[in-house]
């Protein structure tokens, strides 16, 4: 997973998740349950940028919670991070923003991404980091998540967002895939 759109540490958009942790509930902010069929996404809007960090248990967006064992579930694996890699394909933001896609994390303790800690109850996530540099970020009114056609095991997502304006909450279920980023 290396090349120009990886990086191990998105300082520029650090002060936004800084600002959408301190704006989320204790609970969301402070870490939160492993729920399959159930990923998490916050979404910090400023005015260059658009940051976008997903919290996912493996096992929604493959057959199995663990690193992969065989030649199929390596497969697997492959193909999922694939679509991450085209994250734009993934979270699409309203046009009047003009975004483009800049950088993606890829952290995964299961699948020696990253250097994320292994859980200590032996669960397996994936968690992505997407920043998206925007002539005016300010102007999207929302994004599009094509998480639920990618991923069939995934069946909720709890998404948080902070604008320069406004926090925003919103539950999309399976085959939702639109939310707000302006009230």
């Amino acid at each position: 997973m290396d090349g120009p759109k990886h990086a191990a540490c998105l300082p520029a958009a650090l002060s936004a998740f800084i600002w959408l942790a301190a704006a989320t509930p204790a609970a969301f902010a402070q870490g939160h349950a492993h729920e399959h069929g159930v990923a998490r996404l916050e979404v910090a809007v400023e005015e260059g940028r658009i940051s976008v960090r997903l919290e996912s248990p493996l096992q929604n967006l493959v057959e199995f919670e663990r690193a992969p064992r065989s030649g199929a579930e390596r497969r697997q694996i492959a193909a999922a991070l694939r679509q991450f890699e085209a994250g734009s394909d993934l979270f699409r933001i309203d046009p009047a923003a003009g975004c483009s896609l800049r950088k993606i994390d890829l952290q995964s303790a299961a699948l020696k991404l990253g250097t994320a800690p292994p859980d200590p109850d032996g669960h397996a996530d994936l968690d992505a980091e997407l920043v998206f540099d925007c002539a005016n970020g300010n102007r999207a009114r929302y994004m599009e998540v094509g998480l639920f056609a990618t991923f069939p095991r995934l069946q909720r997502i709890e998404v948080q967002a902070v604008t320069g304006s406004t926090q925003l909450q919103a539950t999309l279920r399976r085959p939702e895939r639109r939310f707000p980023l302006a009230r």
